[in-house]
């Protein structure tokens, strides 16, 4: 919703300003069409070129966040803790055959059922699951399983943030489309050099507008939405570093409470359950859910 504000206001203030100096949108109107399908167009074609059939897909899934912000709440937080606290108390209560029965299964677990959202998200679900397995087979030391894991958090961060860096190069590219339609709108214009100074001045306005549409996309829209959609992807990051900090707390001999602890200073002030808040919630859980 406030990017849809920052929106308004970006036009009203802009377009609102230029009116109030006496100037006329007809010039730009005339030529927002011819301008619009040179600068955009040219900037999706350069998008196509330099992408992937893949990229393409991971920039179109990713644009929505620019509007509806972080996937993860602080609820959803919570619930991670949860979860990890009854996996991890799993393993130190009933040991790894218990646990297996949930990470080779986790559509069929009673854990993992009480947190959906979580078992939606596929990469929470493989990264939790995976790191159990390889606990299971013996690897357990901590800085292995915190090496490896910091590794799969970074090529899941690099693959997320492709919409984002998307958005950024085409910001860096459009003030100089915008130059190249002004160019064309002045070829244009000397080709019809013999009209009229009124009709001239109107053709040079036109190319200009071109000047203005590239640099007016690139740092009032295309530029803040790539940075918008940045923070989103680096904010829900943090939830899988979560993640990481409770499974490595585990390792280090920690009892399941005090990883979650540990894990809970690693989330977000904005998103951050209290203390007693995961007490409530730890402690409403059912005792046969594991």
């Amino acid at each position: 919703m406030l990017q849809i504000v920052g929106i308004v206001v970006l036009f009203g203030c802009v377009f609102g300003g230029y009116m109030m100096t006496g100037g006329s949108l007809d010039v730009v109107f005339e030529a927002l069409p011819h301008e619009i399908l040179t600068i955009l167009g040219a900037a999706i074609a350069a998008m196509l070129i330099a992408g992937s059939v893949y990229n393409l897909k991971k920039i179109g899934g990713s644009l929505g966040l620019v509007i509806s912000g972080p996937r993860w709440k602080p609820g959803d937080y919570r619930d991670l803790l949860c979860l990890l606290f009854l996996l991890t108390k799993t393993m130190k209560s009933k040991g790894l055959i218990a646990l297996e029965a949930h990470i080779e299964k986790p559509a069929e677990s009673s854990i993992f059922k009480r947190y959906p959202k979580i078992t939606k998200d596929h990469f929470a679900l493989d990264f939790i699951c995976d790191t159990l397995r390889m606990m299971t087979m013996s690897l357990e030391d901590p800085h292995q399983v915190e090496t490896h894991m910091e590794k799969q958090l970074e090529k899941h961060h690099h693959e997320a943030l492709v919409g984002a860096n998307a958005l950024t190069t085409m910001s860096d590219g459009l003030p100089a489309l915008g130059i190249v339609a002004a160019v064309l709108g002045v070829i244009h214009t000397m080709g019809s050099i013999s009209e009229p100074p009124e009709v001239l001045g109107r053709l040079i306005g036109s190319a200009l507008v071109g000047t203005f549409l590239g640099v007016f996309m690139a740092y009032g829209i295309v530029g803040p939405m790539g940075a918008r959609l940045k923070a989103v992807v680096d904010e829900d990051a943090l939830f899988y570093h979560v993640i990481r900090d409770i499974l490595v707390a585990h390792l280090h001999g920690n009892a399941a409470q005090v990883s979650v602890e540990i894990g809970r200073g690693s989330i977000p002030s904005e998103h951050q359950p209290s203390f007693m808040e995961i007490e409530t919630a730890i402690g409403s859980i059912p005792p046969d859910t594991a």
